[in-house]
């Protein structure tokens, strides 16, 4: 990925961003883009890639043969229901379902019955679930996992010896964004540590030069900051809440205003 010369300017006219994610159907990005005559384009730096049942077989699990499943995210439940249907098995009416957030219980109802089914949830660590989860102690427990794993959870549950086995069923890895070598933006935006990861896996000579660094939360500040990059932009800060605000307020630095 090509970058342009340094300057020592401390705010430089942004013309150009490339954001991270997926392009969303609505966003605030679109307001400010129409509002400085930006071009804001959208790529994913990563992505989830299936466990497929042969290999999954190879860990000698059967998903019934627990009867308690945590779910930790929506890509769980959908790798988790997906491995089921590949190994034709149907999960117990009475099995228990303990969901980390009310966002991941939602997207639970796509895959099961929701009201013969008993289902615990959290607000957004394991640790919400606390009191559910002793008293289901003598459960025993799944977690369906991707292959980065879910090291908090993992802790609690074996800190608190529960009877549980944790199971990688789907992958995140770095997306090929080798079409973008020659192309330079003003800005990028990175949201994980994983964004970060997948730029040097694809562009291992990557040199930020005049190129901004747009960060949000302090694992990905870290994980920038690890590469001996400058971040530019970063949000949550004071007074601003969200990405978009970040970069308005420099937008707005470098026009003077």
């Amino acid at each position: 990925m090509a970058s342009s010369t340094k300057s020592v300017e401390e705010y430089k006219l942004v013309k150009t961003i490339l954001v991270s994610q997926p392009k969303p159907e609505r966003s605030p990005y679109y307001g400010l883009e129409q509002k400085y005559g930006l071009q804001i384009d959208w790529r994913q730096f990563i992505h989830v890639e299936p466990v497929h049942e042969k290999e999954f077989r190879k860990t000698r699990l059967r998903p019934d043969d627990f009867s308690a499943i945590i779910f930790t995210s929506k890509n769980a439940i959908e790798h988790f229901f997906r491995l089921c249907e590949e190994m034709r098995i149907k999960m117990s009416s009475e099995t228990k379902y303990f969901c980390i957030s009310s966002a991941v219980a939602n997207y639970l109802q796509k895959f099961i019955v929701y009201r013969k089914r008993k289902v615990f949830v959290g607000v957004r660590k394991i640790a919400d679930l606390s009191a559910a989860l002793e008293k289901n102690k003598s459960e025993k427990f799944l977690l369906p996992c991707s292959n980065l794993g879910s090291k908090d959870v993992v802790k609690y549950l074996t800190e608190n010896e529960f009877d549980f086995q944790d199971a990688m069923m789907y992958r995140t890895v770095a997306s090929d964004l080798s079409d973008l070598s020659d192309i330079t933006y003003d800005v990028l935006v990175f949201f994980s540590p994983l964004g970060i990861k997948s730029l040097y896996e694809n562009f291992p000579d990557f040199k930020q030069n005049n190129t901004r660094i747009a960060v949000f939360g302090k694992s990905t500040s870290k994980a920038v900051l690890d590469r001996g990059l400058t971040i530019n932009i970063q949000a949550p800060a004071p007074g601003i809440s969200s990405m978009t605000m970040a970069l308005e307020h420099y937008i707005k630095k470098a026009l003077g205003k």
